[in-house]
């Protein structure tokens, strides 16, 4: 008896394995929805925080991106036939393989920009008196 391998998959393993971003590099995937029995594509654009479990059929990446205001990350598999497709839109040199600190850091300078506008408002106003 002879066993024989078959991959079952719709993506293109191949060319998923030769995409070359890494963490601090911004993407923009492509993912698939389904609505009302028909697919569409939507796109998530962020900073990519973490790749993780290298080429492996269970790596992933997270991504990051301020929306409205809020912070939003999303987990997306590599090999997954429901991302269409990656791409990346900008390179950057990074020193850190993950890039979580950027929580704490978007966190921060929110709360810095509270503070100094509310600041501004407890200070009491200047009368200025015009000659008319």
């Amino acid at each position: 008896m002879e066993i024989t391998k078959k991959q079952f998959t719709s993506v293109l393993q191949d060319d998923r394995k030769k995409l070359d971003f890494k963490a601090g590099d911004t993407v923009r995937v492509w993912s698939k929805i389904l609505e009302k029995g028909k697919t569409r594509l939507q796109a998530f654009e962020g900073l990519v925080l973490s790749r993780k479990h290298g080429t492996e059929s269970g790596a992933t990446f997270t991504i990051r991106k301020v929306a409205s205001g809020v912070g939003v990350e999303r987990i997306f598999p590599l090999y997954s036939p429901n991302v269409d497709k990656i791409e990346v839109i900008r390179k950057s040199k990074t020193r850190r393989s993950k890039l979580y600190y950027i929580r704490t850091k978007a966190v921060k300078e929110v709360k810095k920009r509270l503070k100094s506008v509310t600041l501004s408002q407890d200070e009491p106003e200047e009368v200025v008196k015009t000659e008319e």
